[in-house]
């Protein structure tokens, strides 16, 4: 069932979920990222609360997502830089759906595709935490924000983003 606007309850929607009293903004249950692969640094990184994106040292292009060859000069020697954790809103969509059955409760819920200037201008998508109703504008400010969870198995890191202009 599709929820309006003026359905949502704003104080259960403005508040995380809570699993074994940690909090977090979306509901215990989801996958663990499959942090193997190409993408074992990135995730090894975020564990950390340090945002890293690809980069190939021969061209020095930066890339996203993680791959096994660079997207430009096709050498195999990619590795990992850190960046700043700021980026701006390229793009954004509210979900009112439930994409996972984890999920059914949290909706509605905010994605954004946030653009890293000073990673080449490489785009990372993720939640954009509070209220999933507030209003995103292209190209406003935000901040990543690291997500432990430290009691799944295995324990890991999601980043999520948040506007510059509100609170932790």
């Amino acid at each position: 069932m599709r929820q309006h606007r003026d359905d949502v309850n704003r104080s259960d929607q403005d508040c995380p979920s809570e699993h074994s009293g940690r909090r977090y903004y979306l509901p215990a249950g989801l996958p663990a990222p499959a942090a193997d692969g190409p993408a074992a640094e990135f995730w090894a990184a975020a564990r950390r609360h340090e945002l890293v994106v690809q980069r190939c040292p021969r061209c020095r292009t930066w890339q996203w997502g993680p791959e096994h060859i660079c997207h430009h000069c096709h050498s195999f020697d990619l590795t990992y830089e850190r960046v700043s954790p700021r980026g701006t809103v390229y793009s954004w969509e509210r979900s009112w759906y439930s994409v996972h059955p984890a999920l059914q409760q949290a909706v509605p819920y905010l994605t954004v595709l946030v653009e890293l200037p000073q990673a080449g201008g490489v785009r990372m998508v993720g939640n954009l935490l509070g209220d999933p109703l507030q209003m995103v504008g292209i190209g406003a400010e935000v901040e990543a924000v690291f997500e432990d969870h430290h009691d799944a198995d295995p324990p890991f890191t999601l980043v999520q983003w948040r506007m510059l202009d509100q609170p932790l």
